[in-house]
């Protein structure tokens, strides 16, 4: 009996394949850094039963359309908006991705920003590496507390929930907006509830959080900046497109927002030539939100999982639809 072809779409080390290999014919693309070309994947999707696919692979109706074997998608990421679920379930293919296993990495990535963009640690440790480092005077890269201070989470996941309780233990203030209430959250955590509005007014640290859907798109533009105290620093963890960037480069250039931490764009990589990249009051990371050895490990093996079930009649793991 054949094994079910499955194609990854990115090179990963071989020791984590080793233990699927005996009932999945896996076939790799050949980089770890450069995406596979969308003529290669869609003839991979051509004969593939299943895929590992990373966020910047496009699973589209159009390449579904040419995926006639295909029964599983799993998607190395928490977020699924590069593949059109919709599309997949009319053609009964499921569609994986890899919640749990990266909350409290990303959670830790997602403080470090903010506590980052606070004191100014990149534009700090800048000034002495360029040997800049003078004098001693009372306000030499004076950044903003964040213990105490309040921080104000757009997007009440699993994720939001662990940065939460990693702001508790900065004593900060911590209030949350999400579509629906997390009354256990709340109780649990000692986080309360406030409305998109009032959060957004009030807080001296706004963090988005929030997946990327058409409601969420361009969440945070020009409107939005003008209602933030000018003394606020914005973090984004979830999306780029959740950002106006041309937007968020006026306020801050202008002075209505402090600062902001950036691990996320709208077009990946940016160019290095991007606006905000000549703000020193902003910090861009290169989307490493999950970027832990052992974390990333641990999405590729629950990736692996999922098809190995799928395609062996079992149920998926962590399906999305």
């Amino acid at each position: 009996m054949n094994k079910p072809y499955v194609y990854v779409t990115r090179k990963l080390p071989e020791e984590l394949l080793t233990r699927f290999k005996g009932n999945l014919d896996l076939h790799m693309w050949e980089s770890e850094t450069e995406p596979v070309p969308p003529e290669v994947l869609k003839q991979e999707l051509e004969k593939a039963d299943g895929v590992l696919t990373t966020l910047t692979d496009q699973v589209d109706d159009q390449l579904l359309d040419h995926s006639s074997h295909l029964k599983v998608v799993a998607n190395m990421a928490v977020g699924f908006d590069n593949i059109d679920v919709d599309s997949a379930e009319k053609r009964n293919v499921i569609v994986t991705n890899t919640p749990d296993v990266l909350t409290d990495t990303t959670a830790d990535l997602a403080f470090t920003l903010l506590t980052a963009a606070a004191r100014r640690v990149v534009e700090a440790a800048e000034y002495v590496k360029e040997g800049r480092w003078g004098k001693w005077s009372p306000f030499l890269l004076a950044g903003s507390d964040v213990h105490h201070k309040k921080l104000g989470i757009v997007g009440m996941g699993r994720i939001g929930e662990a940065v939460a309780k990693r702001a508790k233990g900065f004593e900060m203030d911590v209030a949350y907006y999400n579509r629906t209430r997390k009354i256990e959250a709340e109780e649990e955590i000692g986080v309360r509830y406030e409305s998109f509005d009032n959060l957004i007014e009030s807080s001296d640290f706004v963090m988005c959080l929030v997946p990327l859907t058409k409601e969420t798109t361009k969440l945070f533009n020009k409107e939005v900046f003008k209602k933030m105290k000018h003394s606020s620093i914005f973090i984004n963890v979830s999306r780029g497109a959740t950002v106006d960037e041309d937007d968020l480069y006026a306020a801050l250039q202008s002075g209505e927002i402090k600062g902001a931490g950036l691990d996320v764009f709208e077009n990946e990589p940016i160019s290095s030539s991007h606006p905000l990249l000549s703000l020193k009051q902003v910090v861009c990371l290169p989307h490493i939100g999950s970027a832990s050895i052992d974390t990333r490990e641990a999405m590729i093996t629950l990736c692996l999982e999922n098809l190995s079930n799928v395609l062996s009649g079992k149920e998926a793991v962590t399906p999305v639809n």
